[in-house]
């Protein structure tokens, strides 16, 4: 299997991803860096760090690196409306049957055999395993949990509805009505579709191909949730006899930070903070060896750590205050949702 992470612009994290790949993986045979725009002298300093990882650009690499040199941060193409899911989709097209598709904020707390687990995915008809799940077990009185063997659990929706193409597709974006007449009918409420995500892992997914492929078939240069969403239901309910198609780990294996983003779009709190100016700072520190990318690991780096670095700065829009509210409502927005997160 391959590991795949998709990188944009934040090298001290992607630092600590493949370090913690290094230490604690195995069972792979090579590690594919799908990379938006990041630039080109933070990259030479991995390849320097980590020569056996390939990375391989997206077609508007050079516009976002030149926007992201040259501070032009408040141009829609930077800001994340330009996704390269095309890059995406063919490189887990390329790759053999079965791949982990995850993110330069994500790292490994604990050893991982891949080679254990695929051989497992084989014998058992397991689609997905899910190797984090950001604490959350909100959603497990929603599912039939129970233990494959001593190193994963089957996780079975209960009551989850999924049906074909047409109908997932009236479903997920309400046409003729449709959840409107659930919703009255009592069948579903506001959070049914959030359960959904049991049947995926954007982040902490060792998937077969085949079954990343079908999620993301409609979603090439586009990112729509829904769109995944809807075809994972249409997936599972073709294979609905299997019960093992969805797993997941006894124990949470990866994690990632609510400290950082890759760009302020998806998490826009209101709060005076320019997000890739912070991390303009982090990668310039980290770039000149100041910056530790395994400071405080296995946990996220510590307010504290992140402190020095945006005082020393001392950046209109990135002040240590608003960074802190900022990354208080980031978490907060996963703590309503059911996770436990680390302060």
């Amino acid at each position: 299997m391959q590991i795949i992470i998709k990188s944009f612009n934040r090298p001290h994290y992607l630092d600590r991803c493949l370090t913690s790949i290094k230490q604690f993986a195995k069972g792979y045979y090579s590690i594919l860096v799908l990379d938006d725009g990041t630039p080109e002298k933070y990259l030479e300093k991995i390849k320097n760090k980590f020569p056996e990882v390939e990375i391989r650009k997206s077609n508007q690499y050079k516009e976002k690196s030149h926007s992201i040199e040259h501070h032009s941060f408040d141009t829609d193409r930077l800001n994340g409306f330009t996704i390269p899911t095309d890059l995406w989709f063919n490189a887990v097209k390329k790759t053999k049957d079965y791949v982990l598709v995850t993110e330069d904020d994500v790292w490994f707390t604990e050893e991982v055999d891949f080679k254990i687990l695929i051989d497992l995915m084989k014998k058992n008809q397991i689609q997905l395993v899910k190797l984090g799940w950001i604490n959350n077990h909100k959603d497990d009185d929603s599912l039939d949990i129970s233990p494959i063997n001593h190193i994963l659990n089957r996780t079975i929706p209960i009551k989850l509805f999924t049906a074909n193409k047409i109908l997932m597709n009236w479903f997920m974006f309400n046409k003729y009505k449709f959840f409107s007449l659930l919703y009255k009918l009592k069948l579903v409420d506001n959070q049914t579709k959030r359960k959904y995500w049991t049947l995926n892992s954007i982040l902490m997914g060792l998937y077969h191909k085949d079954y990343w492929l079908y999620m993301w078939k409609d979603s090439v240069n586009k990112l729509d949730e829904k769109i995944q969403l809807r075809n994972a239901a249409v997936y599972y309910h073709k294979n609905k006899k299997n019960k093992n198609l969805i797993a997941r780990t006894k124990k949470e294996v990866m994690k990632t930070t609510f400290k950082s983003t890759a760009s302020g779009v998806y998490h826009d709190y209101g709060h005076d903070l320019d997000i890739n100016r912070v991390n303009y700072i982090l990668n310039e520190a980290w770039f000149n060896d100041e910056f530790d990318a395994m400071k405080d690991f296995p946990k996220d780096f510590s307010d504290a750590y992140l402190q020095y670095y945006l005082e020393k700065e001392n950046h209109p829009k990135a002040q240590y205050a608003e960074w802190q509210k900022w990354s208080n409502g980031f978490k907060n927005q996963y703590r309503n949702l059911g996770s436990i997160i680390d302060d």
